[in-house]
């Protein structure tokens, strides 16, 4: 009996999804705020494609000046324009000229979750939002 539950109980775990991080694009300067505008996220369709975002995926905005975290959904910007449009309500969590991190996460089945590697988009929001780098690991935080 007690082999009988731990099988069961691993054949569960299996078969469980998990959240990871599919990508994140970091440290982006927000371009333009628009309070009236539908809602949503313009991202620089290049800065989208770089990190595989699609259009209408949910993704979290996490404002590095003012702490502010929320979600939203991903719509294209403007090709090579640098645009990052925080509009409708979120608008109010942002202003031009912060610094945001954009992230968008993908269930993945427990069973690849350590093989998993997220796209992470490095960008120089000072010049532009341009792209300085494209990787796959996060560093290990030291103390």
């Amino acid at each position: 009996m007690r082999y009988a539950l731990s099988l069961r109980f691993c054949q569960e775990i299996a078969a469980m999804d998990v959240s990871l991080l599919k990508c994140k694009i970091h440290r982006a300067r927000v371009t333009e705020c628009h309070l009236d505008y539908e809602g949503s996220c313009a991202i620089d369709e290049d800065l989208m494609e770089a990190a595989g975002l699609h259009e209408f995926e949910e993704i979290h905005i996490w404002n590095v000046n003012n702490g502010a975290r929320f979600t939203t959904y991903a719509i294209r910007g403007e090709r090579g324009s640098g645009m990052i449009s925080i509009n409708g309500s979120a608008a109010r969590m942002a202003e031009i000229n912060d610094f945001v991190i954009i992230a968008a996460f993908a269930r993945v089945p427990e069973a690849q979750a350590r093989a998993h590697q997220p796209r992470l988009v490095y960008i120089n929001g000072s010049e532009g939002n341009r792209i300085v780098g494209v990787g796959q690991q996060i560093p290990a935080q030291a103390a």
